[in-house]
């Protein structure tokens, strides 16, 4: 199993078949061929260095909250209510409806 890491596209080489992109402190070049040359700015999810599929800023918070709750696991400080907040109303939401006494 493999994970990819959202990475933003900081700088293209080769025509934009590869970019160098970075998340924090970490920077590194990955080929971009599976998703095509794409603008600085961009976020790409990235694993075994290639760009494997551009990611919007919708998809890019929830996986963002993801990776944080995985940190948070590993630190043994985890919190569901804090993490995902928007599973938890999506769950109370489709709650069946309680039942009346007749």
């Amino acid at each position: 199993m493999c994970l990819s890491v959202p990475m933003q596209v900081r700088a293209l080489e080769a025509g934009g078949d590869i970019a160098v992109v970075a998340r924090g402190e970490r920077h590194e070049r990955v080929n971009m061929l599976l998703v095509g040359p794409q603008p600085v700015g961009t976020w790409v999810l990235v694993a075994l260095g290639f760009a494997k599929e551009v990611v919007g800023e919708g998809e890019l918070e929830l996986i963002e909250e993801a990776l944080a709750a995985l940190a948070a696991t590993l630190d043994g400080d985890y919190r569901a209510e804090a993490y995902f907040a928007d599973l938890e109303r999506g769950r109370a939401s489709a709650a069946p409806p309680a039942r009346g006494g007749s």
